[in-house]
This record gives structure tokens, C-alpha cells and sequence, in this order.
């Protein structure tokens, strides 16, 4: 899977389909998190949430993980100012290994639905090992709401969504896993949730406290 294709095109792609709302998304709980000492940001494509946080956290040190080299360099020209707290890292996060107990902060904003549900799983669990016994992690992705006319909009979007990131990204999934019950196994517990677009993308913040 790999994003470079459509890298310089995302923003005004995202624009198109969905206004401001994904980084609104994006950014939902930034006020309502303690200041964090080190985050680790999957998935971040070209910035714009990364800038936002160093902003908010002037001493925060960030990794920040992609498997697009071109979504990384977006990510690095748009947080210049701030190059000497971010390490860019291009893995594929299904075989990137991370450090254990070591970020309190994890990020994964529209980046869990580009995967199966078997893939969900094993990311979680690479991504919980690295948080630390009281990390936060902040989730930002679509969902499936549960009344009629709003499920056949979400459907309809998660289809089309699906069916064009396979063809230009390669993303695996083929249907939306919701992460959550993934995250409950890791010790995290959701603490605020948001939802705009009929439901279909939402905003969550998860707490771990003392795990194990």
C-alpha cells in the first residue's frame, strides 16, 4: 500500500468529498488531552493534522510513520519550522517494529480503514506495545451509523472510497472493521467521541490507564 500516486492530489481530492470536515476530525480533541512527551503519528499523509500538534505542544517530540515517501515530504515541508522535533519514518507499518513503552500519544487518523480486520488487529497490537501504561490515543476515521438513511449514505461513500483507494493506493480492505473492540483489548478506553456527515466520520479519544 503506498499513497505516493495520489499524494499531490489528496487535499484537493478530500476538499471535493468532504469541506473542512476531516481535519475538524482531525483535530477534535487536541484542547482535551494533557500535554504529551512524545508521540508516535501512523499514517499522517501530508501534515496538515502533524502541524496543528506541534502547535499545541511546542515541546512535543514527534515519529511520524507513512509508507508514502511523497506523503512524508509534503508532511516535512509543511512542518519545517519544526523539523528538529519530528522524525519522519517511511515503514510499512505492518512490519515496522517500534519501541516498547515509549510514546504517550498515538495517532491514527483515517489510516486503520485502509486495512482488513486481521490487519487492524495486528497493527493495534504493534501500536499499544509501543504506548506507554497511561497513553492516549486520538482516532479519527468513517463509521457506519446505525439508522437507515445514514447507513445507505455511509455505505454508499465506504464503497466508492474503497473501491478507488484500491485501485490508485492498494489498500487491502474491502469494508469498514470498527478498531474498538482491538483497542479494549490493549487496556484503552474511550473517554469522547464526535460525529459529523450523517454519522459517517467521527472523531474518538481513548484513554489507558495503569495497563497492564
Amino acid at each position: 500500500m503506498s499513497f505516493d500516486r495520489i499524494a499531490p492530489h489528496y487535499r484537493w481530492l478530500e476538499t471535493i468529498a468532504f469541506g473542512t470536515k476531516l481535519q475538524i476530525a482531525r483535530v477534535a480533541f487536541l484542547e482535551q488531552i494533557a500535554s504529551p512527551n512524545r508521540a508516535l503519528v501512523v499514517g499522517e499523509g501530508d501534515g496538515r493534522f502533524l502541524r496543528e500538534l506541534l502547535r499545541k505542544y511546542p515541546d512535543l517530540e514527534v515519529d511520524c510513520v507513512d509508507a508514502s515517501a511523497r506523503m512524508l515530504e509534503l508532511a516535512r515541508d509543511r512542518t519545517a519550522s519544526n523539523k528538529a522535533r519530528v522524525r519522519f519514518l517511511h515503514e510499512d507499518v505492518l512490519t515496522w517494529s517500534p519501541g516498547e513503552n515509549t510514546y504517550d500519544l498515538v495517532v491514527t487518523h483515517f489510516f486503520l480503514d485502509c486495512f482488513t480486520g486481521i490487519e487492524i488487529e495486528k497493527v493495534v497490537a504493534s501500536l499499544a506495545r509501543a504506548a506507554t501504561r497511561d497513553a492516549v490515543w486520538l482516532l479519527a476515521d468513517f463509521s457506519m451509523p446505525a439508522t437507515l438513511f445514514a447507513n445507505w449514505h455511509a455505505r454508499a461513500w465506504l464503497w466508492s472510497m474503497h473501491c478507488f483507494f484500491r485501485t490508485v493506493a492498494g489498500i487491502s480492505a474491502r469494508r469498514l472493521t470498527n478498531p474498538s473492540s482491538f483497542l479494549e483489548e490493549h487496556g484503552f478506553r474511550s473517554v469522547n467521541q464526535r460525529y459529523s456527515q450523517f454519522g459517517l466520520v467521527k472523531s474518538e479519544l481513548w484513554q489507558r490507564s495503569g495497563f497492564p
